[in-house]
């Protein structure tokens, strides 16, 4: 079994971008469902576009820590 085939890496493939497109939306709609402090869903949103992959993924390390308690 060759791990360099085509088909392999067609598969990779897909699954990267299909990871780029879907993280930035799936932190994009929990980040507009929930509160923050002040300017930090601004900040969140912005850093999730402007940052391709490494927003996404501050966010779902840091930023969910940092959304308020619903009520």
């Amino acid at each position: 079994m060759d791990l360099i085939s085509p088909g392999f890496g067609l598969i990779l493939y897909q699954s990267v971008i299909l990871l780029a497109i879907l993280l930035p939306i799936l932190c994009l709609v929990s980040i507009l469902k929930h509160q923050f402090n002040g300017n930090d869903k601004l900040i969140w949103v912005l850093v999730v576009i402007f940052v391709p992959i490494l927003g996404p993924i501050f966010y779902l390390t840091m930023g969910r820590k940092k959304r308020l308690e619903s009520k």
